[in-house]
């Protein structure tokens, strides 16, 4: 593991990592990890905001500060629906329970519910999807969020899966 971080960091930093590799005797990995260029290729390892929890149905939930939660459609799903044209939304103080259908994506290959990942209230909609459903595809984690919504029950978020465990389901359910 410590020398797949050393191959990772030596475009970016060779000379750092040029007395490792030299070296007749082994550094513990703490000692590894505490190098500047295994600092650089540690942190930037993760694709995605640890904060992101995912539902089976592949919605995916951001809790931001303040105790909202940005909601959106996961890589994978966005992929399966191909193309999206129509984002049907909920209103503004909709009152959503965990696995609610809260609205619907179109694209020209097929049409998807959208399932509410917790309970809680609908405080914004994204606007931008209205004129540019495309976003979803674009920017699924970024520009094409879909709702913000209220937590009434934070425990709920301890049901969902974290990246890591997403990733085992997608990988599961291909096979």
């Amino acid at each position: 593991m410590a020398a797949c971080g050393l191959l990772r960091c030596l475009p970016s930093n060779f000379s750092a990592a040029v007395p490792l590799l030299t070296r007749t005797t082994p550094l513990s990995p703490l000692r590894l990890a505490s190098k500047a260029c295994f600092q650089r290729a540690l942190t930037t390892a993760s694709r995605l905001p640890a904060a992101l929890k995912f539902t089976d149905k592949h919605e995916w939930i951001r809790v931001e500060d303040g105790g909202l939660g940005t909601v959106g459609i996961s890589s994978f799903a966005q992929e399966a629906l191909g193309d999206v044209v129509y984002c049907g939304l909920p209103e503004v103080g909709t009152q959503l329970a965990q696995q609610d259908e809260f609205g619907a994506l179109e694209s020209v290959k097929a049409a998807s519910e959208l399932f509410s990942p917790l309970t809680g209230e609908v405080v914004e909609v994204n606007t931008l999807l209205a004129d540019n459903p495309g976003l979803v595809n674009k920017s699924c984690y970024k520009d094409g969020w879909l709702m913000k919504m209220t937590i009434a029950k934070p425990v709920e978020l301890d049901a969902l899966m974290d990246e890591a465990a997403y990733e085992r389901y997608i990988r599961s359910i291909e096979d």
